[in-house]
């Protein structure tokens, strides 16, 4: 009944930017909090951004300052704004929302992920 689709990853140099898109869809009530994890190769995946439905953020230490999250709850769509990358920002992105849906109730639902790689 939900589905996520994200967009936007790819192969950027260090210091470049890329702006992910995720929009979800389907027969959905409200989506209460909007976020973005990664999984680097080797590690575990971690949260690296997240909005909930009145604008509070939520950041990982390591993107503060470089990465911005935003929102259009009209569309049902967020976003990351990704500055000033580092080779240690090459993971896959996944998006996440906790949705509310009309029929079957409160769940997490996740994008397919989306690549992106920093390097020279």
């Amino acid at each position: 009944q939900v589905r996520v689709v994200e967009s936007g990853g790819g192969l950027v140099q260090p210091g470049g930017s890329l702006r992910l898109s995720c929009a979800a869809s389907g027969s959905i009530f409200m989506i209460y909090t909007m976020g973005w994890y990664r999984q680097a190769p080797g590690k575990q995946r971690e949260l690296v951004a997240d909005m909930d439905s009145v604008g509070t953020t939520n950041y990982a230490d390591s993107v503060k300052g470089r990465f911005t999250i935003s929102r259009d709850n009209v569309k049902n769509t967020v976003y990351l704004q990704m500055d000033s990358l580092k080779p240690e920002d090459t993971a896959v992105y996944y998006c996440h929302g906790d949705v509310g849906t009309k029929i079957m109730g409160r769940g997490d639902y996740w994008g397919q992920g989306t690549q992106v790689t920093v390097s020279s």
